[in-house]
């Protein structure tokens, strides 16, 4: 496959573009100098639409789109859980979350393990959030994006690797979070858009022609990659274990990944009220319906139309390769949008937490404009880092999707034990909030050794529970905070939301049961 003289230019087009726009709503009234908070938090005044387009673009990059084609692949439609499960978590963060973080002023999660715990929580979650954002998913966005450029244009995957992490670097560098958020939903159109084509022209291939004529012959010739809820005896059970992933451990995940996780939660804490982060995040919600039509549905079609794959995460950028010149160069200039977009964000975030949880602390004098100057810098070292460590870190994984759930999978039943605690009961200390994410990371292990046939999202929902008794107990057998040193308030926080909001979730949740229902 390569790009047409007219690729290319799309493609350039874009890049320009994204880069022109991002500079362009990060400018400053004369006179104004940016400060941390029009860095990191985007001057708290995100309107809705680029809220719910920003957390989509955060979360849709590589790893989604060549990851869960990829599982799409190999284990069907019922990797799209995922997906569909987020839609119903974003209702419980709107409602539940972000009332409590926007009414406290949270900026940073460790910042928020601070106040409502102690320094020694925040320090080691902080230290923790950095290792993961790098070495996880900086690495693993940078690798899977490379692949798709280097079987879409022949370029070498080192130097493929290279150019993404720089110039998504480049793109948020002077304007941090709003640089990011004001231009997603031009990368969100494009990805929704692009994918929806990839999808569209996959399935015309298959059905002669025909859209729907081809989705139902996919369906027919494979039933089996059409099941939501794995039985025992499918090979990838142990992936998505039958009915847990609608019950058990996914829910810790997706609560963890959509109500704490700095890159994405940040873009709703940028919000200018509560009002306007909770429509954008239904407006994420109803979007995350969508994207395994964008995903999944093409590794699907590649069981058809490739195969013979060496390895499952070369679905998409193969299924790219039947486009025409000029939509190729659309799709793949989508390819990149998701890719710097999630890159920027995670680069920014980096930057916020090393930043403001670290720096900021221990120089208190330090001025607005040396905040954003380390900032920058912390930045640019991250990207370097990643791109040192990307192939051998995740150079060996056949469906890297499947690497980085299990991976952070160590570590997510503590992170909600902690916050859901921490937010609503009192009682948690910080003794007990150390147990819980040390005790998280102890019985994974533990668990992944002595019970090895036991699926991972199984073995969350576990350590979940075991964590979360763990830390009552330690709790309740320590000593309780000193009075005062819980600075989180939600004696007064409102959980009422709007009728508009209700009848959005409402909507979501019917959709969810009806797919549920048809693909069961």
């Amino acid at each position: 496959m390569k790009l047409a003289t007219l690729d290319v230019v799309i493609v350039l087009m874009y890049l320009a573009g994204i880069f022109a726009l991002a500079q362009w709503v990060s400018r400053e009234k004369a006179g104004h100098q940016k400060s941390a908070t029009d860095y990191f938090l985007a001057s708290r005044s995100l309107p809705w639409w680029a809220i719910g387009a920003s957390l989509i673009a955060a979360n849709i990059s590589a790893e989604q789109i060549i990851g869960m084609s990829g599982s799409g692949y190999a284990i069907g439609l019922a990797i799209a859980s995922y997906e569909w499960m987020a839609a119903a978590t974003l209702l419980i963060v709107g409602k539940f979350f972000l009332p409590i973080f926007l009414r406290n002023r949270i900026y940073t999660m460790p910042q928020f393990l601070e106040e409502r715990y102690g320094t020694r929580i925040r320090t080691l979650m902080a230290v923790f959030w950095l290792g993961l954002y790098v070495f996880v998913n900086l690495t693993s966005i940078l690798w899977l994006g490379s692949i798709a450029v280097n079987q879409v244009t022949g370029m070498d995957q080192l130097l493929a690797l290279t150019l993404l992490g720089l110039f998504a670097l480049a793109y948020q560098l002077y304007g941090g979070l709003k640089a990011v958020a004001l231009t997603d939903i031009v990368q969100v159109t494009l990805l929704v858009m692009g994918g929806l084509l990839v999808t569209g022209i996959t399935l015309s291939h298959i059905g002669g022609g025909s859209v729907a004529g081809g989705f139902t012959q996919l369906w027919n010739a494979h039933p089996g990659h059409f099941e939501m809820i794995l039985s025992k005896d499918n090979p990838f059970y142990k992936d998505l274990p039958g009915i847990s992933v609608l019950i058990g451990g996914m829910w810790i995940m997706n609560v963890s990944y959509w109500g704490f996780n700095q890159y994405i939660i940040q873009r709703a804490l940028a919000a200018k009220d509560i009002r306007e982060a909770q429509k954008g995040v239904v407006f994420a919600a109803f979007l995350k319906l969508l994207m395994p039509l964008v995903v999944v549905v093409p590794g699907i079609a590649a069981v058809v139309l490739a195969p013979d794959l060496a390895k499952p995460d070369q679905a998409y950028p193969t299924m790219m390769g039947l486009l025409p010149s000029g939509i190729l160069g659309l799709v793949f200039a989508a390819l990149v949008a998701a890719i710097v977009a999630s890159l920027a964000s995670k680069i920014n975030s980096v930057a916020t937490i090393f930043t403001l949880d670290f720096y900021a602390k221990s120089r208190p004098q330090a001025d607005q404009a040396r905040l954003v100057g380390v900032g920058r810098i912390a930045a640019a070292a991250s990207v370097l880092l990643a791109i040192l460590t990307a192939r051998p870190l995740l150079g060996s994984f056949d469906q890297a999707f499947q690497y980085i759930q299990e991976y952070t999978g160590f570590f997510t039943p503590g992170i909600v034990v902690i916050f859901v605690l921490g937010l609503f009961w009192k009682g948690a200390n910080e003794a007990g909030a150390l147990a819980a994410a040390i005790g998280s990371f102890a019985l994974s292990i533990v668990l992944k050794l002595a019970w090895p046939s036991l699926p991972f999202i199984d073995r969350v929902g576990l350590v979940f529970l075991l964590a979360l008794a763990l830390a009552a107990v330690v709790s309740l057998a320590t000593k309780p905070q000193q009075a005062g040193s819980d600075l989180i308030r939600t004696d007064d926080v409102d959980y009422s939301t709007s009728a508009g909001f209700n009848v959005a979730a409402i909507g979501v949740v019917a959709i969810l049961a009806a797919l549920y229902a048809i693909f069961w």
